[in-house]
């Protein structure tokens, strides 16, 4: 009906009757073929709202929590240390009142017996396919969760790994993120170090202060070797693969902008550092 309706008008507007009638053809035509796909993707809503967007901020906000709370019960209990940062985590995002229930609610599902984390995953990626850079931040999300203790478990890296595999990142990759995430925890659990001992300076170096050359390499995902143009795009590429507006338009809540943020300014950090380093 649509089809008919609107190729009518834009037919009427751009050719008097001739194109009235050419419009209500053209529009019986797509009425009759494109339907289902219109229908599908939204109809004409999808013009004026962004429930789709919303749709998928909700998804990945509490599939994140979901998984976030199976990797916590790892090793058969609730690591205490886990809570504590999922708690910390919710209170960085700035999350009150309803959205931190919801949030809490999401992450004792994950801890639950019956919690099948291969069904969650499998519909995650279903409806964020063709979305790689919230894929894998998804995926760096959970490591940092495994991380909260200071140190990364056997069965935490094995749950991991089958986070990575339902996600569709590959071995390689997952190595490489989790590789990029150990020298930024590292930068971050430098920097606290750093600040504590120079509480009453101001350094001009800001964030990279205490940065070596390899742990700046390690979060650009780079090695030693390396010349200055491929600093330059590995740079680039993560800066765009985390850009928060980027994300949070593909579907990243928009709460969780700040995770994306702090990845941006570690990535900015290490990138300055090399290069007066040069």
């Amino acid at each position: 009906m649509w089809g008919k309706v609107l190729g009518a008008c834009f037919g009427f507007m751009f050719g008097r009757f001739f194109g009235l009638f050419l419009g209500l053809f053209i529009g019986h035509l797509f009425d009759k073929s494109l339907k289902q796909d219109f229908d599908n993707a939204g109809g004409f809503r999808g013009f004026f709202n962004n429930d789709d967007v919303s749709e998928r901020q909700a998804l990945f906000f509490s599939s994140c929590f979901a998984v976030m709370g199976h990797i916590a019960k790892s090793n058969g209990r609730v690591n205490e240390l886990h809570i504590r940062a999922a708690t910390a985590f919710m209170e960085e995002m700035g999350l009150t009142g309803e959205d931190k229930r919801e949030a809490q609610l999401a992450f004792n599902a994950g801890k639950a017996d019956d919690f099948s984390m291969n069904v969650t995953l499998r519909e995650f990626r279903e409806h964020f396919a063709g979305r790689f850079d919230l894929i894998q931040l998804f995926l760096e999300i959970q490591i940092q969760m495994a991380f909260s203790d200071g140190h990364l478990a056997a069965q935490e890296k094995v749950l991991l790994e089958q986070v990575a595999k339902g996600l569709g990142v590959s071995k390689t990759h997952f190595s490489f993120i989790l590789k990029r995430y150990q020298a930024e925890f590292a930068f971050r659990q430098q920097q606290q170090r750093f600040h504590r001992q120079h509480q009453q300076q101001r350094t001009p170096s800001g964030a990279s202060s205490g940065m070596s050359r390899a742990q700046a390499l390690h979060i650009l995902g780079l090695e030693e070797g390396v010349d200055a143009s491929t600093v330059k795009k590995a740079y680039r590429k993560l800066m765009a693969q985390h850009h928060p507006d980027k994300l949070v338009s593909q579907g990243l809540p928009e709460h969780m902008m700040r995770l994306a943020q702090k990845k941006s300014q570690d990535i900015q950090a290490a990138y300055e550092y090399l290069k007066k380093a040069a």
